[in-house]
């Protein structure tokens, strides 16, 4: 296979089948949704069998146990993807919402129509559950979808594939509004991360590394984040059981996440009633502390922390500590070390967290609230195909909206220019 036509071969058709997209109606779009559910439904055993031979060939080549189980295409999770189309296809449609109508002293009427972005590549890794996530997503919002998985889980996403174009054809709209790419070359991903041409923006999906080779070497823009460095900061004016709780819940609800705490930052008043108390908490839940010289006088049995712990996404059962002035010293920190991604400050003092919710430079900031509920389900948004730490177009959970952009519209009646 030349991958390189064979890449240019699915972007020409995505783009052709994004100028249908953006015609289609809530109505075609909701069916095809529904359809896609169907179809996963009544190919259970189909599915069951291709994802057999990605664990078999997964373990085979090495795969550790927690790749092994985000590869694995259980009965509830195949549920789940169904329940998601579901949940989509309920969602209301964003495409064609005209807001912002006002008039012009020369008579003319201006507002904004939001629209489809076009063209979405996305690039993941492991999950095949992401196939029919990205899918139905895009397809609401009227775009068209180049996937491209993992090699590891090239069998369950072929097999899905095969549920969306059958979908697609039954309710008569083309098959290339979604296309998996189906070879596992390196090179299919160099191809569509450089071809502005036909696609519009890349939504990278997966590890550190798979982002930052993405972001340098794209010539689309992407939609990303490259890790979840959260923070949450203790003031002397907190709650003490809030702050136990949310200290405590942001950090061990899930460790796996991209909004999991993992800076605690506390304020000096306090540190001395509060940080024993987490800490005896911590360690019955297994997690390590890693302090400063600071929180180690007060907890003696925390690690050491160095300038790395700052920099680090654990994504383990391990929390840097760190004692501040003040909160100036925190915003300092959360600014210099975080990752823009989500931090939050537990107090009662308003005028403090008015104050951490304006000069805080991340995509999330909370008040008096853990920052695992940074997601799009918890959002409101009803699904997001990732959370963004850029600042144009899109910031956060992206969800529907920001699969869409606005358009200015002008309505007239005859007006001409003076």
């Amino acid at each position: 296979m030349n991958v390189a036509d064979y890449m240019q071969t699915l972007g020409q058709q995505a783009r052709t089948a994004s100028r249908a997209m953006a015609r289609a109606s809530t109505n075609d779009k909701n069916r095809a949704l529904l359809a896609i559910a169907d179809e996963i439904s009544n190919s259970r055993d189909a599915l069951r069998a291709a994802n057999a031979e990605d664990m078999a060939r997964g373990a085979e080549n090495g795969l550790d146990a927690a790749l092994l189980d985000r590869l694995e295409l259980t009965d509830a999770r195949i549920d789940t993807m169904i329940e998601g189309l579901h949940q989509v296809a309920a969602l209301p449609d964003p495409v064609g919402e005209i807001t912002d109508m006002k008039y012009r002293p020369s008579g003319i009427q201006i507002g904004k129509m939001r629209v489809p972005l076009g063209v979405i590549g996305i690039i993941y890794e492991s999950r095949p559950n992401v196939t029919i996530e990205a899918a139905s997503l895009c397809l609401k919002s009227g775009n068209a979808a180049i996937l491209r998985g993992g090699s590891e889980a090239i069998a369950s996403n072929k097999a899905l594939a095969e549920c969306i174009t059958s979908a697609l054809n039954a309710v008569g709209l083309p098959e290339a509004c979604v296309q998996v790419v189906e070879t596992t070359d390196r090179e299919a991903v160099g191809q569509l991360i450089t071809m502005p041409e036909y696609v519009d923006v890349i939504v990278p999906r997966g590890g550190k590394g798979l982002i930052e080779r993405i972001s340098r070497d794209a010539r689309v823009a992407v939609i990303k984040h490259l890790d979840g460095i959260c923070h949450v900061y203790i003031d002397r004016e907190a709650d003490r059981s809030k702050a136990i709780n949310i200290a405590i819940n942001a950090k061990t609800h899930r460790y796996g996440t991209c909004n999991t705490m993992e800076t605690l930052l506390v304020h000096a008043d306090i540190a001395g009633t509060i940080l024993p108390e987490l800490a005896e908490a911590y360690e019955q839940l297994g997690v390590e502390l890693r302090g400063c010289e600071q929180a180690r006088a007060i907890v003696s049995d925390m690690v050491p922390a160095t300038e790395d712990d700052w920099h680090e996404e654990y994504l383990a059962p391990i929390l840097a500590v760190k004692i501040v002035k003040d909160m100036d010293e925190a915003i300092d920190h959360i600014n210099t070390y975080g990752s823009h991604h989500t931090d939050s400050i537990i107090s009662e003092n308003y005028t403090l967290a008015r104050q951490f919710l304006t000069e805080v430079d991340s995509s999330s900031v909370m008040v008096n609230a853990s920052t695992r509920f940074a997601d799009g389900f918890e959002y409101g948004l009803g699904a997001e195909i990732g959370i963004s730490t850029d600042k144009i177009h899109a910031r956060g959970p992206v969800g529907l909206d920001g699969l869409t952009s606005q358009k200015y519209i002008v309505l007239g009646n005859g007006e001409v220019r003076k």
